[in-house]
């Protein structure tokens, strides 16, 4: 079955048209979508058109706009006018609603084939400012809208959206049973088992190409780092078997490299290994232990975890010298970097009255941190999403743990996944398989 769903993802095609007036092209002005004080962008979504009838509202049509809504509503700043609130297809009947944007679509399906088209319309003035059609399958059709609501984030901001992303995570259904590595699509909607190793794996690391997931299981009485091929033929291989600790992997911005915690010499140090595992240069040595390496995206630099200063704090090296210096100060503890994709902003887990916050700091400014939650409960393992502008993280609710999401300037958080058991060690990716 999974080989069939490749093979049909690999012939869907889409047929993509864009619309934009000439004379605005050179002028283009982008919303801010990162401001604090930015409200959301308020959008007419109606149940899509059954093109044979388009009369008629069928279920079909209302969940491709329930799944647009909630595709947009994802990227914490849009919201979607309630389906249940009558939104009509003409422009008074959007600005009756207040909105501020407009997505029509219209289906025509044929057994298991699917043909859908979108059009944005800007409210303002009942302007179209894009216009897409995909074909596929009927299995394909979540990841066509998807498509579109990419296409919409980045006429209106500049950059594309992450609804195409995934989002990567160790999950253990109940107690008792092991913890193994699950991906999914942004809804929560396409599960997929990666590891089957029926014992404990840790820290998850994709490629920056979205086709590779290195970690670190146990099921062979060592804590060894593996490498899976994501693509249509997965494969698993060894990454490193050495004796003692092989941990938290970081993909170098090309993919060509990795930095890993290896013990086999007794301290918990830095590596540099190629993608066959071979060691091209150690980082570290003997300063205490160090963990978690997360790389500049430039590739110039890294931040990573030591205790050699009593407790565990962020240090940023830069890789062409391996000059180092104490970036964190504020908290008991600091672990957990991750390095934003598109700027110089690190997001981490710092214990700060005897509970983990996620905060952010610029490694090249004054050392300034700004603290994104407050509330009483742990948050862990902080990533940045594709575009930097989301985070998540693993939240302790009571006995269980959650994934959640939350804007980098620290709004709009919110639980992601409704799944069974506890989930942690989140990460983010782009998807090209």
């Amino acid at each position: 079955m999974k080989r069939l769903f490749l093979l049909l993802a690999i012939n869907i095609f889409f047929i993509i048209s864009a619309y934009t007036a000439p004379s605005l092209a050179a002028e283009r002005v982008y919303l801010d979508i990162t401001s604090p004080e930015a409200r959301k962008i308020v959008f007419a979504i109606p149940p899509f058109q059954n093109s044979r009838n388009e009369a008629l509202t069928d279920e079909l049509g209302r969940t491709l706009a329930q799944t647009l809504a909630l595709s947009l509503e994802f990227h914490g700043v849009i919201e979607a006018i309630p389906a249940k609130t009558p939104v009509g297809y003409g422009v008074d009947s959007w600005k009756a609603a207040g909105a501020d944007y407009a997505a029509i679509g219209r289906y025509q399906n044929n057994g298991d084939d699917i043909s859908i088209e979108v059009r944005l319309f800007d409210v303002s003035n009942g302007d179209m400012l894009i216009g897409k059609s995909y074909q596929g399958t009927m299995l394909l059709r979540d990841e066509m809208v998807f498509k579109f609501t990419d296409a919409v984030l980045k006429e209106l901001t500049g950059k594309p959206g992450v609804a195409t992303s995934q989002i990567g995570f160790v999950s253990q259904p109940a107690d008792n049973q092991p913890k193994e590595i699950f991906i999914t699509d942004i809804l929560g909607r396409k599960m997929r088992q990666v590891t089957r190793h029926n014992y404990l794996v840790v820290s998850p690391r994709f490629s920056p190409d979205g086709n590779y997931l290195a970690y670190s299981s146990f099921h062979s009485g060592n804590q060894n780092l593996y490498l899976t091929d994501l693509r249509q033929n997965k494969t698993t291989q060894s990454l490193s078997r050495r004796k003692g600790m092989n941990l938290s992997p970081a993909w170098s911005p090309d993919g060509e490299r990795l930095i890993v915690t290896l013990s086999f010499e007794g301290n918990p140090d830095l590596f540099m290994i190629d993608r066959r595992g071979e060691i091209i240069k150690q980082l570290t040595d003997k300063a205490g232990i160090n963990v978690s390496a997360t790389y500049s995206p430039d590739g110039k630099y890294i931040v990573f975890v030591s205790d050699r200063s009593k407790k565990p704090q962020l240090y940023l090296m830069e890789l062409a010298t391996g000059k180092t210096q104490r970036l964190t100060y504020e908290g008991i503890e600091n672990a957990e970097p991750s390095w934003s994709p598109t700027e110089n902003l690190i997001v981490y887990s710092s214990l700060r009255d005897g509970i983990y916050q996620i905060c952010t700091i610029n490694p090249f400014k004054d050392g300034s941190t700004t603290q994104l939650t407050t509330d009483q409960s742990h948050h862990e393992s902080p990533a940045f999403s594709p575009d930097g502008n989301q985070v998540i993280f693993a939240k302790r609710d009571g006995r269980i743990t959650k994934i959640y999401g939350i804007m980098k300037n620290g709004s709009n958080q919110r639980v992601l996944f409704s799944l069974p058991g506890s989930q942690t060690y989140p990460q983010w990716a782009v998807k090209n398989y």
